[in-house]
């Protein structure tokens, strides 16, 4: 078996970036607009993951960054999510 250096930090931490950077990049090329689900989804859960990695590692700050990420994404989500669920009241009254 190949030792890659890389721990569960390591991969955790690779995934997370790169959901933050994919939402980034899609979002900034016009390809996923930002009030969708996906985005916001794609926020929480990059988020989530690089701040486990930072806490594995114990590098708090970036606990403290991504915990706030998370939140105002997932804070996003609901609202977003609510938003929808409520035209979606109105339509069918």
């Amino acid at each position: 078996m190949i030792d890659s250096g890389m721990d569960v930090a390591d991969c955790t931490g690779i995934a997370g970036v790169s959901l933050l950077l994919l939402a980034f990049f899609l979002s900034a090329l016009g390809k996923l607009k930002t009030d969708t689900a996906v985005y916001t989804m794609m926020n929480f859960t990059g988020a989530v993951l690089a701040g486990i990695a930072s806490f594995l590692i114990k590098y708090y700050p970036f606990v403290i960054l991504e915990s706030i990420w998370a939140a105002v994404a997932l804070a996003g989500f609901i609202k977003l999510t609510a938003g929808k669920r409520n035209r979606l009241t109105e339509k069918s009254k």
